[in-house]
């Protein structure tokens, strides 16, 4: 019977990687990218500073920008072949459904797919990057039983995103509030969806493929998928009282929380969650409605007091969200497509310095 000596589940703490990409230095608090640190670059940069950061290596000046934003407007469309999958989704389907299959579909149309250099990793990159908008929200529209709507290039990237998912032309303070979502799930060291994209680009499989596994490691609801399920959560209850109630009683049941802990962050809160805070208090402002946010924050306390834990991103994130007109289903399918140019980035480095991924087990059967 063979077992090995240093089984850790889960991969609990494991080192599975050497990347210049980003860092979590949960004792200084920092999200590093590349070695700057988001927390910060969240303050006062934009959704494309980090795009570039992570597939160009810095951080661009105002001329850099808008030639890569420009850049990524050009590549919205997609192969005409290709729209009426859209229709062929079934109803009710999740968009995070959708989408993996549309992205899957994508790999057929490029014609040097064999090609895994960087150059080419990085044009399919900023291509997927500007057809994930579309696919995002046709992916959900379509599911819905709605028609098709096309992205507005007169737009920016972000307020074009949201334009797209709300239907009507978004304020500057709800693009910054988007635009700051984005930044945040751009990119977050060795989750399980980057881990599980890097697995598959490990066996030189294309981007395509690794990027239709992250996408089904991310929608589940212990990962990408646990901001839709604290907005249902929040939905179940209509008063601070409430919520408070509704906590105790799931406490008590032994029921997760969702929105709560993280293997990394496990006794400070997820630094990301305190700009969300602050996001969801303007929105707050902006229509004099606190009550979210007050729902929010008892919650914070009793998991605090009660259990020692903190918020993660997706807590504050999911309010946000709603408060900004999205569809709750739509909430996983934005995370993804955010994450897409961490994932690109991580995918590129798996090419270029590749080891296949075969870890062994520890046997646990009957004797032989």
């Amino acid at each position: 019977m063979r077992t090995e000596e240093s089984f850790v589940p889960g991969l609990d703490g494991v080192i599975a990687a050497k990347t210049e990409i980003s860092f979590l230095d949960v004792d200084r608090e920092k999200i590093v990218i590349r070695g700057e640190d988001l927390i910060e670059l969240a303050k006062d940069k934009t959704y494309f500073d980090v795009v570039h950061l992570l597939l160009e290596g810095n951080i661009p000046n105002q001329e850099e920008k808008k030639i890569l934003e420009d850049k990524v407007k050009e590549l919205y469309s997609l192969p005409d072949d290709v729209l009426p999958l859209f229709n062929l989704l079934p109803k009710g389907m999740h968009p995070m459904d959708g989408m993996r299959t549309v992205i899957s579909a994508l790999a057929g149309y490029d014609s040097n797919i064999e090609n895994r250099s960087h150059e080419e990793n990085k044009r399919r990159a900023y291509k997927l990057l500007g057809q994930l908008p579309f696919i995002t929200v046709n992916s959900y529209l379509a599911t819905e039983g709605l028609e098709i709507v096309p992205p507005d290039k007169n737009l920016s990237y972000s307020a074009n995103f949201l334009y797209m998912i709300t239907g009507k032309k978004p304020s500057e303070q709800e693009v910054e509030i988007f635009d700051q979502l984005l930044l945040l799930y751009s990119e977050h060291e060795m989750p399980n969806s980057t881990f599980a994209s890097r697995v598959i680009a490990s066996t030189n499989s294309d981007m395509y493929g690794a990027l239709t596994g992250a996408i089904s490691s991310l929608k589940g609801n212990l990962h990408g998928g646990a901001n839709e399920a604290v907005m249902y959560m929040l939905q179940e209850v209509d008063s601070v009282d409430g919520f408070e109630a509704l906590i105790h009683h799931k406490l008590q049941n032994k029921e997760k929380i969702m929105g709560f802990g993280h293997r990394v962050y496990m006794k400070k809160m997820d630094p990301r969650a305190t700009i969300t805070k602050e996001a969801l208090r303007k929105l707050c402002e902006k229509d004099n409605d606190y009550q979210l946010l007050e729902m929010c924050e008892a919650g914070e306390a009793i998991m605090r007091e009660e259990k020692g834990l903190y918020p993660n991103l997706d807590y504050y994130a999911a309010p946000v969200y709603w408060k900004l007109g999205i569809p709750i289903s739509l909430y996983t399918p934005i995370f993804f497509s955010a994450r897409t140019a961490g994932l690109a980035a991580h995918i590129m480095e798996q090419h270029e310095n590749n080891r296949i991924f075969r870890p062994r087990v520890e046997y646990t059967g009957k004797a032989y």
